[in-house]
């Protein structure tokens, strides 16, 4: 096995016991990179000086007996809209190609102290807005299983390199299953966490508005769920620049191993490729001692229409004019399709949505104590052609109902790989969603890594 092949949780054991050196595992990273970044464009800003400087600090840190951080030595890589000190958090935007960040988003802080060494920065689409990943800044980022097939987004750039072996672990954000999604797409495992796990925070931009402050999280993308689980851990030290942030034990004590099932959530039309997928991933769990059930899911449509009007009151509140600024015409239409499915909302819009939003999180908590687990789909078609939201908006938008209902009550949400189908572009991956409550973490790594017990293996892929 090459370096760069390894898991972030061998990576991490390897450079504690001697067997390799940071900088050894850092070089091999930065080579990879060199190799395949070009195929894929997953990787848009780098600083490889500062890298081989953080791996040479651990190799010392060893020598001299110090205790290293959990991921000491690991190489992974951060997304172009979270603050790094020294690198602008562009957003993929032209308009903030020179925000330079003078100090760390808490996320890269928590990463930077537990020993991980930070090789590149990866591509988000302008606004970080859609499931494909392309802007008029960095280009247009490549899955690397299939170029015909979106790496998904807004993280498209943190799961293609991590498919590619570009790093062990991509963070990425969620606010409408840019985790999930691009996990999805590109192969990998990849979770949403519950809102308030992991603090974050960028200060060279101002406080994000009410919709986006219960939506969005940070969290990990990996090619194995124990690696999900180190790196999730990592992200979630406490941090008090952020109000949000909850310091609750990742692993929260003992559960039913029950799980509900449902291929086609309030009349979804999931296609067979994807059904198969979950069913799959329900027989697997059914093999690892857990209890299956089908079952209609709460609601994900009257959420995703609530979840979409916050979204567009904070675009239309303070975004509005950089969207005209920037001229992204990815953006711009998407922007325009949005409100055409879902107008822009008046404040009375808001109030209501925030009330709402107690009562579809009670709903999903009272479900979630009947069946810790909902699997359902990460989306209903397997990942798309790439661009096909510029052909059809409507249809992609309908696909990713699970994704985009879902963020309104803060809940985790994980898309676990479950192997490899044929869709409308060839040769995919496909995999399963899963849900639990909230700060249940625990409980959707302990699914999920019983379904990847039983599923094929993730390798690197070269593009």
């Amino acid at each position: 096995m090459e370096l760069w092949e390894m898991t972030a949780t061998d990576v991490a054991q390897r450079v504690a016991a001697g067997d390799v050196t940071a900088r050894a595992m850092t070089e091999a990273a930065l080579a990879r990179m060199d190799a395949v970044n070009p195929a894929i464009n997953a990787v848009v800003a780098r600083n490889d000086d500062e890298a081989l400087e953080a791996a040479d600090a651990i190799d010392a840190a060893r020598a001299r007996g110090d205790a290293l951080g959990p991921m000491a030595g690991v190489p992974v890589t951060t997304k172009e809209n979270v603050d790094q000190r020294g690198f602008p958090t562009t957003n993929g935007l032209r308009v903030q190609k020179d925000l330079m960040a003078e100090a760390d988003n808490p996320v890269v802080s928590n990463l930077r102290r537990a020993g991980a060494v930070i090789i590149g920065r990866t591509n988000t689409p302008a606004f970080s807005l859609r499931w494909f990943t392309r802007n008029d800044l960095r280009g247009h980022t490549k899955n690397p299983h299939n170029p015909a097939i979106t790496p998904g987004g807004s993280s498209g750039g943190a799961a293609s390199a991590t498919a590619a072996g570009i790093g062990a672990m991509g963070h990425g954000t969620d606010i409408g299953g840019s985790i999930r999604y691009p996990a999805y797409a590109c192969g990998l495992q990849g979770i949403r966490p519950t809102m308030g796990r992991v603090a974050a925070w960028n200060p060279s931009s101002p406080d994000r508005h009410i919709g986006a402050q219960l939506m969005a999280v940070s969290g990990p993308h990996a090619r194995s769920v124990a690696d999900v689980r180190l790196t999730l851990e990592t992200m979630s030290v406490s941090d008090p620049r952020d109000p949000w942030h909850m310091p609750v034990p990742l692993d929260r004590g003992a559960y039913p191993k029950r799980a509900g099932l449902c291929v086609s959530p309030e009349g979804l039309a999931t296609q067979p490729a994807v059904e198969q997928a979950l069913r799959d991933a329900a027989d697997r769990l059914k093999d690892a001692g857990w209890e299956v059930t089908e079952v209609e899911s709460p609601p994900f449509r009257e959420p995703a229409r609530r979840q979409a009007q916050l979204w567009l009151a904070e675009m239309a509140r303070g975004s509005r004019a950089a969207f005209d600024k920037e001229a992204n015409a990815d953006a711009m239409h998407v922007l325009a399709e949005m409100q055409k499915l879902t107008p822009e909302p008046d404040l009375n819009d808001v109030l209501d949505a925030l009330q709402a939003r107690v009562g579809f999180l009670r709903t999903w908590e009272e479900f979630l104590g009947r069946y810790p687990v909902l699997i359902c789909p990460v989306s209903a078609e397997p990942p798309f052609r790439d661009l096909l939201d510029l052909e059809n908006f409507p249809r992609v938008m309908e696909a990713q109902l699970t994704q985009v209902g879902l963020p309104l009550m803060g809940l985790p949400g994980m898309s676990v790989f479950t192997g490899f189908g044929t869709g409308e572009a060839g040769h995919v991956p496909l995999g399963a969603q899963l849900i639990g409550g909230r700060f249940r973490e625990d409980i959707l790594l302990d699914a999920a890594a019983a379904i990847e017990a039983r599923s094929p293996a993730i390798s690197v892929v070269t593009p």
